[in-house]
């Protein structure tokens, strides 16, 4: 696979997760691609923590001046219908469980659910975020990544990164597989044709359980 095509593949296939009328948090990055794949059926309501509800894309270049910017910092819109709330009602509406999914990057994932994506000791990081309550907070939480980091296992026994917070993973999208954690692990649940279980084991510290019904990647 084309590095170019590594994160569309991955927020394609991350799209199939949601439901019209849910409400989405989307991560900073490869999170942000996910409703460019949704079908024209499918409607969702973009929440932001910073204080968005039925938050739109990014405003192009043409627009004037962005006053409005998303959770990460990036010029940003407002679908109409939508409005703008304060942080603590934002964060009354993630910690309340309104959310229905949040989809968001990793650095690291281990077999037991635990997450973490915000810090690297040793190297300068903006914070936290919203991160730490999404995962908790929201009904179903995605992490949509690429499977190693130069070479390096991202999917673990255990992190060895800071947690974001514990037992909160519930699917991972990378360019090479879908895994779904459970009570009992890993279950590799679908597959990109492009790789063959074994590459994926390989690619993959902790141990996987293959599904019965493994299925390749749409």
């Amino acid at each position: 696979m084309n590095r170019e095509e590594i994160k569309p593949f991955i927020a394609k296939r991350v799209a199939k997760e949601l439901h019209d009328g849910d409400v989405v948090n989307l991560g900073i990055g490869l999170p942000t691609m996910v409703p460019a794949f949704l079908p024209e059926n499918v409607h969702v309501t973009l929440h932001a923590e910073n204080g968005i509800i039925h938050a739109g894309g990014h405003p192009g270049e043409e627009a004037e001046p962005a006053y409005v910017v998303d959770a990460g910092g990036k010029p940003a819109s407002v679908q109409t219908g939508g409005a703008f709330i304060d942080s603590s009602v934002s964060f009354s509406l993630i910690r309340g469980g309104h959310i229905d999914c949040t989809v968001l990057g990793a650095l690291e994932v281990d077999e037991k659910g635990n997450l973490s994506n915000w810090i690297i000791p040793g190297k300068i990081v903006p914070g936290m975020g919203g991160a730490m309550d999404l995962v908790i907070g929201a009904k179903k939480v995605i992490v949509a990544m690429e499977h190693t980091a130069k070479g390096r296992p991202k999917i673990l026994k255990q992190c060895t990164l800071p947690y974001t917070a514990v037992n909160c993973v519930d699917l991972i999208v990378t360019e090479m597989c879908v895994i779904r954690v459970t009570d009992g692990g890993f279950v590799l649940e679908e597959i990109n044709p492009e790789f063959t279980v074994a590459d994926v084991e390989a690619a993959t510290e902790a141990e996987l359980t293959v599904s019965p019904n493994l299925k390749p990647m749409a």
